[in-house]
């Protein structure tokens, strides 16, 4: 049966093709799309997700904004590395829906409330919707059935060499929804930093249509200009992928706990995996090993889905 999921995220390249993934995919029914600021501001945010939406043909999931900055901080954004629209080269055609109605905090709590244990929550950008929504409703972590996010790394950042973007844009935030008494399945850099997407797996999404030439190549085009030589990754694509195929990723208990105060280490996901064995003390599970290959062929695999549908 498929794995219902409600997916908060910062569109973002890497979040527009986790949204297509997670139409496509099968085995995820995407119940609802929630945004926040963090790749771009969040009216950009929350205008890519429903033109992203609408483009690969999820119309009519709803997409309810969120936050429009950090707890604390004051807001950032990473325009250097998504372009100043949040989606690199890719233009694509203005939604015809308008954002529903209500704030993204609300949508979570009572969507997850009226199905406990029935939704997964998936988070691909800063983490301060959760951390709000938690707040509001501290039952909402045992409601859902798992909380995933792309987030963190147990060794080296990627915007400082202590922390990952999504951590460092809201550390507060982060540092809240690691206390919130659930387990938190964190698919970081450990992992996704292996995801690059290489002049092989261009090609095959250059035969994807509309899909492929709109969205995905363009895209990716923008982050191939500030990313590793082994091509962009494909972060947030991650974590809708583990929903899906958990097997593609090796998952390993620790504690993970978010460093707030350093000068240095602001954001840093500060792991242990040796932590005391009693109930309670660990409260992640942390990827860090995946199968590069089979993610590429269930990613290509599910895009195809999407491109067939699209009338490729």
């Amino acid at each position: 049966m498929a794995q219902r999921i409600i997916l908060d995220c910062d569109p973002g390249i890497d979040d527009a093709l986790a949204i297509a993934f997670a139409h496509g995919h099968p085995g995820i029914e995407l119940v609802g799309i929630t945004t926040v600021a963090g790749n771009v501001g969040l009216a950009k945010t929350t205008a890519n997700a429903l033109a992203v939406s609408e483009f690969v043909g999820a119309a009519g999931t709803p997409v309810t904004a969120g936050c429009a900055g950090p707890l604390l901080r004051p807001a950032l954004d990473a325009r250097h590395v998504h372009g100043d629209s949040g989606l690199g080269g890719a233009v694509l055609p203005p939604a015809t829906a308008s954002p529903a109605p209500g704030h993204a905090i609300d949508y979570i709590v009572d969507t997850v409330g009226a199905a406990p244990g029935e939704i997964t929550l998936v988070a691909t950008g800063p983490l301060t919707n959760i951390a709000l929504a938690v707040k509001r409703e501290p039952r909402l972590a045992d409601w859902v059935r798992r909380f995933v996010i792309m987030g963190g790394s147990a060794g080296r950042g990627n915007v400082t060499p202590a922390a990952e973007y999504n951590i460092w844009a809201d550390p507060e935030a982060a540092a809240a929804v690691f206390r919130a008494g659930w387990t938190v399945t964190m698919l970081g850099l450990d992992v996704t930093m292996q995801t690059g997407a290489t002049e092989a797996v261009l090609r095959r999404m250059s035969e994807l249509g509309p899909l492929g030439s709109g969205l995905l190549l363009p895209a990716l085009e923008q982050y191939r200009s500030v990313s590793e030589p082994g091509g962009p990754p494909v972060h947030d694509v991650c974590a809708v992928a583990w929903v899906a195929e958990p097997d593609l990723f090796g998952l390993v208990p620790a504690r993970v706990q978010v460093e707030v105060a350093g000068q240095f280490t602001a954001g840093m996901t500060v792991t242990d995996f040796d932590f005391p064995g009693e109930v309670g003390s660990g409260n992640a599970l942390v990827a860090m090993r995946i199968d590069v290959d089979k993610f590429w062929d269930v990613t290509l695999g599910t895009y195809a889905r999407v491109a067939a549908a699209m009338g490729r």
